[in-house]
This record gives C-alpha cells, sequence and structure tokens, in this order.
C-alpha cells in the first residue's frame, strides 16, 4: 500500500475502535500511531505473518529511551488489534443481500481463532473466569448448532449470521427447554462474540432476543428449620454455612474470603469485589467468632507449613501481584477457607493452594438438609435470603439490608417485604371462618 493508502486505512481503523468501543475517545490516534510505526518498519522485519514480526517491532521500540513500558504494551495491544479484529473484518466480511429478506450480515469464521479472540477480549475485559467458561461453551454449542445447519464438518470455516443466532436461541427454548435465565445467558454469550470478535450487529434483536423472566418469590427457611439445618452441620463446613446465614454472603464470597477482610473488632466482614465487581461490608456475628477464630489458628499453621515446603503463595488479583511482590505470602491474603490440597491455577499453571471448592459447600448443604427432612428445595443461596428475610421480621430497615447484600437497586431488596409479609400476618382462610362458625 502506499502513504495515501496506509492513511485511509488507518482512518478506518480510528473509527473503528471508536464504533466498538474498544478503546475511550481520544484514546484512539495513540493506537494508530503505533500501527502506523509497525506499518512504516514492517518491511524490515524478518518473518513471513505479522505474529513473527510483532515481537520484532516492540524490541525496536524497547531500544528508545523516552518509551515506557506501558507504551509498548498499548502498542502490541495495538498491532493486535489491527490484525485480529479489523483487518479480518476487512477481508472477511461479506454482505449477502437477499430479495425480499433485506440485508443479511454474514461472516466467514474461523472456529479456533474466534474461540482464542473471545477467550483473550473476556480477560481484556476482566470477566470472571466462571463466566470466562461459560461462555466459551455457549459459542462452541452455536458453532456445532452452524455445521448442523450448514451440513459442515467441525473443522475449518463456518458462516455465522443473525438467522442462526435466532434460531439458535428458539431452539434451545423448544427442544432443549431450557429456562430463561439460561436463554438468556446464552444469548448474552453470543451478544458478546458478536461485538467484540465477529463484528456483527443484531440491532433490534438485541432487544427481541432476550426473554424476560417473571418474578419469582425466593425460597426461604423459617428461623427453626434453620436452628434445625444447623444443628446437623460441625466442622469447617458447618462454619461456613453459619456465617453465610450470619452475614448474608453469596456462596462464592464466602469461599473467597480472605484472612484481612475480617474485622473482629468491629464486627464486620468487608466483601471485596462481589457481584458487579463492589465492595461492601456485612455482618459478623459474635457467636461465631471464637469458633472463626480458632479455626483461623489452623489457617496460618497450615501456611507455614505450605511456605516451608516451597509454596504459600496465594492467587492475588490483578496486578498487585507486581504491585506487592511479597503479599501473596502474607496471612492477611491467605483464603479464610483453603482448599485441602494443592491444585494448579488454570490460567497461570502455578501450583497454589486456592480457596474451598463452592461444590464441596453445596454438597454439605444438601446432606443437611436431607437428615434435617425439610422438604423445601433448599440450597446455599437460600441462607443468603432467610438472613435478609428474618432481619426484616425483627424490624431491620430494608436500605440497611440492602446495604448488606450489595443489592444495586432496593426494589430487589423489597422482594422480601412479600416473603415478611406472609410470613408475619398471614390472612385466615375463609373456610377456617366457616368451620369456627360452625363450631361457635
Amino acid at each position: 500500500m502506499d502513504r495515501n493508502q496506509i492513511n485511509r486505512q488507518l482512518s478506518r481503523f480510528g473509527n473503528f475502535l471508536l464504533q466498538q468501543q474498544m478503546v475511550a475517545p481520544g484514546k484512539e490516534k495513540f493506537f494508530v500511531s503505533w500501527v502506523r510505526g509497525y506499518l512504516n518498519q514492517e518491511a524490515f522485519f524478518k518473518g513471513r505473518s505479522w505474529q513473527e514480526k510483532l515481537p520484532q517491532y516492540i524490541a525496536l521500540l524497547s531500544k528508545r529511551q523516552n518509551i515506557k513500558p506501558w507504551q509498548l504494551t498499548q502498542a502490541e495491544q495495538a498491532v493486535r488489534l489491527y490484525f485480529n479484529n479489523f483487518h479480518v473484518v476487512q477481508k472477511k466480511s461479506i454482505e449477502n443481500i437477499t430479495p425480499g429478506q433485506g440485508r443479511v450480515v454474514q461472516n466467514l469464521v474461523d472456529r479456533g481463532q474466534a474461540l482464542a479472540d473471545l477467550k483473550e477480549w473476556l480477560r481484556i475485559k476482566h470477566y470472571a473466569y466462571k463466566t470466562e467458561q461459560s461462555y466459551l461453551n455457549w459459542c462452541k454449542r452455536f458453532f456445532s448448532y452452524c455445521d448442523e445447519c450448514q451440513g459442515a464438518d467441525n473443522i475449518g470455516q463456518i458462516m455465522v449470521n443473525p438467522e442462526l443466532i435466532r434460531d439458535f436461541l428458539s431452539q434451545l427454548a423448544s427442544r432443549h427447554k431450557v429456562a430463561k435465565s439460561t436463554q438468556n445467558q446464552a444469548f448474552s454469550a453470543l451478544l458478546f462474540l458478536c461485538r467484540n470478535v465477529l463484528h456483527i450487529e443484531l440491532k433490534e434483536m438485541e432487544k427481541n432476543l432476550r426473554s424476560k423472566p417473571g418474578k419469582k418469590l425466593p425460597v426461604v427457611l423459617s428461623p427453626e428449620e434453620v436452628k434445625q439445618l444447623l444443628s446437623h452441620l460441625s466442622g469447617t463446613m458447618g462454619l461456613i454455612l453459619r456465617l453465610i446465614y450470619s452475614s448474608g454472603m453469596r456462596l462464592s464470597e464466602c469461599a473467597r474470603l480472605r484472612v484481612k477482610d475480617l474485622d473482629f473488632e468491629q464486627g464486620l466482614i468487608f466483601v471485596r469485589s462481589g457481584k458487579g465487581d463492589k465492595d461492601r461490608s456485612t455482618i459478623l456475628a459474635q457467636s461465631i467468632q471464637g469458633e472463626l477464630q480458632t479455626h483461623l489458628a489452623k489457617v496460618k499453621t497450615l501456611h507455614k507449613k505450605d511456605i516451608a515446603e516451597g509454596f504459600g503463595k496465594v492467587y492475588m488479583p490483578g496486578a498487585l501481584n507486581k504491585k506487592y511482590p511479597s503479599a501473596c505470602q502474607e496471612i492477611g491474603w491467605q483464603y479464610v477457607f483453603p482448599s485441602a490440597r494443592l491444585s494448579v491455577d488454570p490460567r497461570s499453571k502455578k501450583t497454589r493452594r486456592h480457596h474451598i471448592s463452592d461444590a464441596a459447600i453445596q454438597k454439605a448443604m444438601k446432606k443437611a438438609v436431607q437428615k434435617t427432612g425439610i422438604i423445601k428445595p433448599a440450597s446455599v443461596h437460600t441462607l443468603r435470603h432467610s438472613f435478609a428475610t428474618h432481619l426484616l421480621l425483627n424490624g431491620v430497615d430494608i436500605r440497611q439490608i440492602q446495604d448488606y447484600l450489595g443489592h444495586k437497586s432496593v426494589e430487589t431488596t423489597m422482594i422480601y417485604t412479600h416473603v415478611v409479609k406472609n410470613m408475619r400476618n398471614p390472612a385466615i382462610s375463609p373456610l377456617d371462618m366457616l368451620e369456627q362458625m360452625t363450631s361457635g
């Protein structure tokens, strides 16, 4: 390409970054500048592909004294965005105009590359690991569905268009009978894929394809049922479930609790990066503090043992591992409920002691429910619902409960007022009135 062609291409690249909301307004010029520098120097680099030439470009930039490390990262990201996203769209996106059907945008998609790009974008946007796995699984199922529709094998490229997405979601509801929330989760995964990887605009389909779930009352245990349930629990699992009931934490929040987040003096638990990446504080019950202190003493002993054996480094969120290199071995950063065994981190591939698994807590809860003989479909999350409902029964302000639960809107917390209304002042059935009149 000559200089004018490069300028036009880079101008479209800058607009592309803004349209896809990949960079903040005003920042696109820096990304364009890095790509311009790469394209101007590309002929001097050895290698057949841009992936082979990119390290040489970064090495060339690193020799300049005025280039900082964060700028090298930005330069590498700019080149990857240009080739992995913008350049791919320019080459592979085609538009088929079908008579009588209007315009249908289709993309020729390489399955393996699309999944790799999806994983990269999920990590760039700091999605949770479980969300990452869920989105990847839905996209794999969608690609398999595309293969069935097109009569293709599971290797190579496939054609993707919005109509296939509509049909896939429809068959989830009609054939597989999935719940509305499950269908919405699948749509969220495909919407993320379309916006960030395939660059397909769904437009009105974004509003029309979401199922609107009805409002359901939560399952709530009575105080007596909770007392019976907890009486069948002991040890670490009993401590965990009592902590969840006494604080209203979610299962994942309790499992990921760090030692430093327990404030015994103020009687508070600090939940870090909860749902929606929000921090909050909630109640640390006095009746549980003694048992919790004894448990933490065992955690400290286990941590010392790990350090003696060459381990003891816990996972640190974000870039804290680089900012505070030695903090990962401090007792304050250790999990309150560590796993019984060491395991390999699925992302970093490092051997660490992770926190206790969610499945183990759920299994303990299920056994306790069976022993108690409770017929209600009670799960660990039921203890969180019971926490909120029992506070309302005791006259705690709903705004305060909203803060404890970490709800964004008080309307979400209001659902418990319907449960309390039924528990506090149940109406007398007309049949019972007739019986009373007859007996009287």
